[in-house]
């Protein structure tokens, strides 16, 4: 149902976006990944060969966004994987490093969303990232989870004013990527750990089961405004 569209994924260096647009090319897409890191992009280049295509991008640069868009012409469907997170008590959480966050992850979105829809085919497709916290409150997480929630509540009002180009949101839980190599390999395995223990499922996820979530939103053209859980039960504990 892919082949032959062209697939734009922002974030696609590693992790959830490197995995999804594997996937993308195996089922016949061209794509075409931004990132921030050139060396990232260098090195996705090569892994996904001639069916792909890499821009350097920073999210937060709306005027940046905006020619990107421009340069790479009309397109079918946008993933905006891209982001950066953080946590930390409310009270003891430097507001400039609030607001930061709120420009990676919610504005970056935005920018991307704005300035790509218009050159999309209108069969095709807006894929913005939230996550559990949004829905599940955790101590640390009082400003992504605000984050999350405006990301998700920004796709399904998309999806009406956009229409009938479709937009949903996937809504990751605890997934194993390299955006958590800042933390200590100790500290890390006991987070995993943890979390797998509560987890009806018994295991954190991988960039496999989101990139898989993420297919389906791009090909399953009868589903639009939706918010996507991929949190292996996390809600339910």
């Amino acid at each position: 149902m892919l082949h032959n569209q062209k697939v734009v994924i922002i974030g696609g260096s590693s992790g959830i976006g490197l995995e999804t647009a594997k996937q993308v090319i195996a089922r016949g897409a061209d794509v075409i990944i931004a990132s921030r890191s050139e060396d990232k992009l260098l090195k996705a280049k090569e892994l996904l060969g001639a069916k792909a295509a890499v821009y350097s991008l920073d999210t937060t640069d709306e005027q940046q966004v905006q020619s990107f868009f421009q340069q790479i012409g009309p397109f079918d469907h946008l993933v905006i994987s891209a982001a950066e997170t953080s946590g930390g008590s409310f009270l003891h959480t430097e507001t400039a490093q609030a607001r930061q966050l709120f420009e990676n992850k919610f504005w970056g979105q935005y920018y991307a969303a704005k300035y790509g829809a218009p050159h999309m085919s209108t069969n095709g497709s807006i894929t913005l990232f939230s996550g559990v916290v949004a829905y599940k409150s955790m101590i640390g997480s009082s400003t992504l989870g605000a984050v999350n929630a405006a990301v998700s509540n920004l796709g399904q009002t998309l999806a009406l004013e956009l229409a009938p180009l479709r937009v949903n949101v996937v809504s990751p839980g605890i997934i194993d990527t390299p955006s958590r190599s800042k933390m200590a390999e100790e500290a890390r395995n006991v987070l995993y750990a943890t979390v797998a223990g509560k987890l009806p499922v018994k295991r954190v996820g991988t960039a496999e089961d989101v990139a898989q979530s993420v297919l389906y939103l791009l090909q399953n053209s009868f589903v639009t405004g939706t918010v996507l859980h991929v949190e292996g039960g996390h809600l339910l504990t």
